[in-house]
């Protein structure tokens, strides 16, 4: 990979650097940072944890973490901020809280993973498809060492996720299991509005989860950045849903989201997506993790029914065959049970002779010509931000935020849902997210002004995410080569998805 004027600019790890450079040094730290801390681990991978050994204890409801803890995840996550300068005052003592700059005692904190669903698609293990549960673990720990007065863990995974097949496979039922036995203030949430359950005759049926009084409704009207593309409303879509519905949350001048209310009602939010590439978005990372504060797809449009030249964003061109798969599609979505599954099998037909006729099975938006998804992903970016438990945007952030991602087993190719593992043994730490997902797709050897999240992330529209360019973005770096980071790793560049390769990936 060359390294021109588009590169975040480097500032390599040195003992000097610690004492005069801080991620929380700033009198406003929401908005003005443009630094990304990248802290690489010897070995990619990821330890077993006995969970008897913890290495926290409860004396007079105070958490304390030992100064050097003995896992390999909880010594990189040490060293990633003391890396950031996170309480560089105490560095080393035992008094060392690297979050208590940002977390006050008895605020109200959610921490946001990535678990989109409970299996990998692509059968390559759960390490590369959700935020690992030791992560996890290690940044909960720092983050209860604040003494806030309760920890929120949450996520709306897809529809259909069995979401406690789910944290027992990922670990995080024995994460939640501990905390429980020892009686810390942390609470564990799905997101979910609905979800998909099986019925006695075999099929699903979606089923209430959650009340309304349990989210706060948006509504950005023209704020939204999808509203320059909502002359067209009528085609916006997400798969598997009834676009009727689509079309009371997303119209001209009306633009909603229904986010989950501990997002809202948090003082901090710590974001700890999983480093993958998206069919639909790119990438996903820091900025498209935070879909999962939102609790029900009708509200999501993640693109365009109809091909480039018909004007939706679904699949490049145009295929008669998938104009009628996605009619059936729609019909489809509209029904339940056995009409719904016939409508169904004739889009897969639809499908078939459309890749007969040489077109792929792409109506999904799974390309680089999706304009939908990421302007749905900036407006919640904005949303948790800006948002007040009113369902109004201030003026001013209204939350601390920190982004930690997770890239010791990164995903490749058909993420987010059928990733690949690419092991490059990093964690990232970054206060803003464009800032944090333009050095991720630097590092993952692809464009990021080829890919529309992270570029449109530093347009200047109202309630902005970022107040600096492209060009301000700096790396805090350990041993990673400004020029070729992977190179010295033997790690090439990142398998973009299928609807993205040859579009996105930086120039040799």
């Amino acid at each position: 990979m060359r390294a021109d004027a588009a590169s975040p600019r480097s500032k390599m790890s040195e003992a000097a650097s610690m004492s005069n450079f801080s991620l929380i040094d700033d009198p406003d730290p929401r908005m003005s940072h443009s630094v990304v801390v990248v802290r690489g681990a010897p070995h990619a991978g990821y330890p077993t944890i006995n969970l008897d050994k913890t290495p926290t204890e409860t004396r007079n409801q105070v958490i304390r973490v030992t100064s050097t803890p003995t896992d390999p995840i909880g010594i990189l996550v040490q060293r990633l901020f003391a890396e950031a300068g996170f309480d560089a005052e105490h560095l080393g003592h035992e008094t060392w809280s690297p979050l208590s700059a940002l977390i006050r005692p008895g605020n109200r904190i959610l921490i946001k993973p990535n678990l989109v669903s409970d299996r990998n698609q692509a059968a390559s293990g759960m390490d590369c498809l959700v935020t690992h549960s030791q992560v996890l673990r290690a940044v909960l720990e720092y983050a209860l060492l604040a003494q806030p007065g309760q920890v929120v863990i949450g996520d709306a995974p897809i529809q259909g996720c069995d979401f406690e097949q789910l944290m027992h496979t990922t670990g995080y039922a024995a994460l939640r299991s501990d905390y429980d036995r020892r009686a810390l203030p942390v609470k564990w949430a799905d997101f979910r509005r609905t979800i998909l359950v099986n019925t006695s005759t075999g099929r699903q049926r979606l089923t209430e989860r959650r009340g309304l009084d349990e989210y706060i409704l948006f509504d950005l009207g023209t704020n939204s950045l999808l509203e320059p593309i909502s002359g067209d409303a009528e085609r916006f879509r997400v798969t598997m849903y009834d676009p009727k519905m689509m079309r009371q949350t997303h119209c001209p001048g009306v633009h909603q989201y229904l986010i989950a209310r501990e997002a809202i009602e948090a003082d901090v939010v710590i974001n700890l997506p999983k480093l993958k590439t998206h069919k639909k978005a790119g990438i996903t990372g820091a900025l498209k993790n935070l879909v999962g504060i939102n609790g029900h797809k009708d509200y999501l449009p993640h693109h365009r029914k109809g091909g480039s030249t018909s004007g939706g964003d679904c699949y490049v061109g145009g295929s008669q065959f998938k104009g009628w798969a996605e009619d059936l599609l729609d019909a489809a979505n509209r029904r339940e049970g056995r009409a719904s599954h016939l409508f169904w099998r004739g889009a897969q037909a639809c499908l078939a002779l459309a890749r007969m006729a040489g077109a792929d099975s792409n109506i999904e938006g799974s390309w680089y010509g999706n304009d939908t998804v990421w302007r749905m992903c900036l407006d919640l970016n904005r949303i948790l931000m800006y948002g007040r438990p009113d369902g109004t945007l201030a003026s001013a952030p209204q939350r601390h935020m920190l982004h930690i991602t997770d890239a010791i087993i990164a995903g490749e190719g058909e993420g987010p849902l059928a990733p690949h593992p690419r092991p490059i043994g990093i964690l990232t730490c970054s206060l803003n997210p464009v800032a944090a997902d333009y050095a991720h797709a630097w590092i993952m050897g692809l464009d990021w002004n080829k890919i529309p999240i992270v570029r449109e992330g530093f347009t200047a529209f109202p309630f902005p995410i970022t107040r600096f360019s492209p060009e301000d973005v700096v790396l805090q770096m350990d041993r990673l080569s400004h020029q070729q980071p992977w190179k010295n790793w033997g790690i090439p560049a990142f398998t973009p998805p299928q609807g993205w390769r040859g579009h996105c990936e930086l120039a040799d």
